[in-house]
């Protein structure tokens, strides 16, 4: 007998008739021995809905009434499910992130789980009810409702696995897994069918919208194995699981991020302490920088250029406008029409040549590079947003990765 954690995604409970087959999948595991615990998202669309009835009413929404309000879609889904499961004959109980509860830390929009309490879930499969917990949710010790971030449900089922020890922690989606790029873009795309933690890791940070970056941190902390698979397709799917092949391919991946934009603060003085008094409004309200990008000094001024979500550029720009004016910079300007494009794959480390081929095939193909960034395991490039697609094609046909490993 197993203990699995399934987490079913928005399309995967889009209407009553998916729903259905979700039930349909958790029966088939329990009737082979297994116990389960569900973690569920909000229908396919609702969550979108929510977030623009909230900029509907503020430009920028207060934090603490948009996780009330954005919370609000997994209420419904956890309950149809939990229905769907006692038709089928099955035990079941539907629980809030509240009501587990799930503690999180008090960052509205993005928060972190601290810790979750299993005592209730653990009685529950010892009777053979199965938990249906609301994904993307939590609750900080003064009662407060958080979320965790879009694609949160991710980190949730991740967590809870984690906190019961499960034995594995299934992701249900819409695809059949990782691929090595969006097949959406790319009809070549493969499936890939192991991956190791750090390369999920970098992949999801770097746009790849299959796993939730957390989730995937959460997993390889705690040793979770992640099975990502399709719920319309028995078959298997992706494992995320810890490296274990002595000899990897140069590059597993291309990924890509939209959700991108650049921020340039003109004519900074060039003097210690200026990068600090930018930088830590932005931390406080916990907000992620990725690149960033200094000029060479001229005549003891610089220009400072970083990068951020393009979902947090109105609150980043209105947090530093005075911060700007208070070093005495020359301005602060915006461009929210960028996109990342990365190759990712633990090969490379001990590949030489791979930054170059990337940057050649970019530039054969009249892509100009505004930013980059690198580590052991990936490069990115910053480009315009309306290169994207294509720059996704040619590096994944110059990496030979829509190719069948022999």
């Amino acid at each position: 007998m197993a203990l699995i954690v399934q987490k079913f995604g928005g399309t995967s409970v889009g209407d009553a008739e998916r729903i259905k087959n979700v039930a349909n999948i958790v029966k088939k595991t329990v009737d082979k021995g297994n116990q389960v615990v569900l973690i569920i998202s909000a229908m396919a669309g609702e969550t979108n809905r929510l977030v623009a009835l909230t900029n509907q009413i503020q430009e920028i929404p207060d934090e603490r009434e948009y996780d009330v309000v954005v919370a609000s879609g997994e209420q419904v889904a956890i309950g149809l499910v939990a229905m769907a499961l006692k038709e089928k004959g099955l035990k079941a109980k539907s629980y809030l992130g509240f009501q587990v509860p799930i503690i999180t830390d008090s960052m509205h929009s993005r928060a972190k789980i601290k810790e979750i309490k299993t005592k209730k879930l653990k009685e529950d499969i010892k009777k053979g009810i199965i938990p249906v917990i609301a994904g993307f949710q939590g609750v900080t010790e003064n009662g407060d409702i958080t979320t965790l971030g879009r694609g949160g449900s991710d980190t949730s089922a991740v967590a809870v696995a984690a906190a019961l020890k499960a034995d594995v922690c299934e992701i249900y989606t819409d695809v059949e897994g990782v691929y090595t790029t969006d097949p959406r873009i790319c009809e070549s795309a493969r499936l890939i069918n192991s991956i190791s933690y750090e390369e999920m890791l970098e992949m999801a940070n770097l746009g790849a919208k299959v796993m939730h970056l957390r989730s995937v941190e959460i997993g390889m902390i705690y040793g979770v194995p992640i099975h990502v698979r399709s719920s319309f397709k028995e078959k298997d799917g992706t494992w995320i699981i810890k490296e274990e092949k002595m000899e990897r391919s140069e590059v597993t991946a291309v990924t890509y991020d939209k959700n991108q934009a650049k921020v340039t603060i003109l004519k900074v003085r060039d003097r210690p302490g200026i990068a600090a008094k930018l930088f830590k409004p932005v931390s406080e309200a916990g907000i992620n920088v990725d690149m960033i990008v200094q000029n060479v000094s001229t005549g003891g001024y610089t220009d400072l250029t970083f990068t951020v979500q393009r979902t947090d550029l109105k609150k980043v720009v209105k947090i530093l406008e005075p911060v700007v004016k208070e070093i005495g910079a020359e301005s602060i300007i915006s461009d929210d029409k960028i996109a990342k494009v990365s190759i990712v794959g633990v090969g490379m480390a001990s590949s030489p040549g791979i930054a170059a081929k990337m940057f050649e095939t970019l530039a054969q193909n009249n892509i100009n590079i505004q930013m980059i960034s690198t580590s052991e395991i990936k490069i990115s490039c910053v480009i315009d947003e309306k290169y994207t697609e294509l720059a996704v094609r040619v590096l994944h046909e110059a990496f030979d990765l829509g190719k069948k490993k022999k």
